[in-house]
């Protein structure tokens, strides 16, 4: 009970929204979950990865980077109004949810709407400076950002329809760059992210497990129970290997090796050290992956740098 209230305190205090922000626009940026970065990290890194991975130019790397940052700091805040505005009569029965703009009724349903239009024209609109295949390609990820939320109403596997989703920055890079998608690169590097989702959100998941249950909301943290870590120890082996596999087709330079085998260690001491029993062990190691996307990064760009 006490560590419940601690939690629960934890949740309730006080972010950078609510100390500097307008009381009007205080709902729309917790709505696009503004004070909470990690899901833009986890959208952006793929994205970040594919244009080390295919760059020539290192001078065009700060721009490409910027632009596909605000992508998915948009499309990050579209896909997390949409999920509540699908889940705004579950998340009312959820404890680490219930106080969401949309289930508390801080905004309406048709305010959420609106907010969703402009986070929509904001991301997509960076992307005409672009060529038509990168625009083309970030349209077609709108209704995979739409379907997400439904998948946990049908299926115990919503989390790999989100890697489905979130990994789609693979794709861009490549096309950003080169106007064309190398199945060589593209597909590895995509794989390798889907994989990596599984990893994490599996583990996100597990802090709601009792509420989702109640409510009947499905996940990979309910279809595995006991058997959880030795799935996602099984994803892992599998992301590893993929960017492995990315790293022998472009013929990437040594340091690239020495930095995934650090990006696997930080992998596996989230499997091997998770409680998935505290919620807020859980949501520790869910964004320590911000950090392993940093790792990767790094690891493509020093490896192009030394091929």
């Amino acid at each position: 009970m006490v560590f419940k209230q601690t939690l629960q305190k934890k949740s309730k205090r006080a972010s950078w929204i609510d100390t500097n922000l307008p009381e009007t626009f205080r709902p729309y940026a917790h709505l696009a979950r503004l004070d909470k970065p990690i899901g833009s990290w986890l959208l952006a890194w793929p994205a970040f990865w594919s244009v080390a991975l295919v760059t020539d130019d290192f001078g065009s790397l700060p721009k490409m980077l910027a632009i596909f940052g605000w992508w998915a700091i948009w499309i990050r805040g579209a896909g997390c109004t949409i999920n509540d505005y699908f889940d705004r009569d579950f998340d009312k029965k959820v404890e680490r949810t219930k106080s969401r703009p949309l289930a508390s009724g801080a905004l309406s349903p048709a305010q959420g709407l609106c907010w969703l239009a402009i986070q929509l024209f904001m991301g997509l609109g960076i992307l005409y400076q672009l060529n038509m295949l990168t625009l083309v390609l970030a349209i077609l990820h709108v209704p995979l950002v739409f379907a997400y939320p439904l998948m946990k109403r049908i299926t115990y596997w919503p989390q790999a329809f989100l890697g489905v989703m979130i990994s789609w920055g693979a794709f861009l890079g490549p096309a950003a760059l080169e106007g064309t998608i190398d199945p060589k690169i593209a597909c590895p590097l995509y794989v390798a992210s889907f994989f990596w989702t599984l990893v994490y959100d599996t583990i996100y998941a597990h802090q709601d497990k009792e509420d989702d249950a109640k409510a009947g909301i499905k996940s990979t943290a309910l279809r595995f129970g006991d058997l959880t870590k030795a799935w996602i120890l099984g994803f892992g082996v599998a992301c590893t290997i993929a960017l492995l596999l990315c790293g022998i087709v472009v013929n990437i330079g040594l340091p690239y090796y020495g930095l995934l085998i650090v990006a696997t260690g930080q992998l596996a001491w989230q499997i091997f050290t998770v409680d998935l029993s505290s919620p807020l062990d859980c949501g520790r190691k869910f964004v320590s992956n911000q950090w392993y996307g940093a790792i990767i990064f790094s690891a493509i760009l020093l490896g192009k740098l030394n091929s």
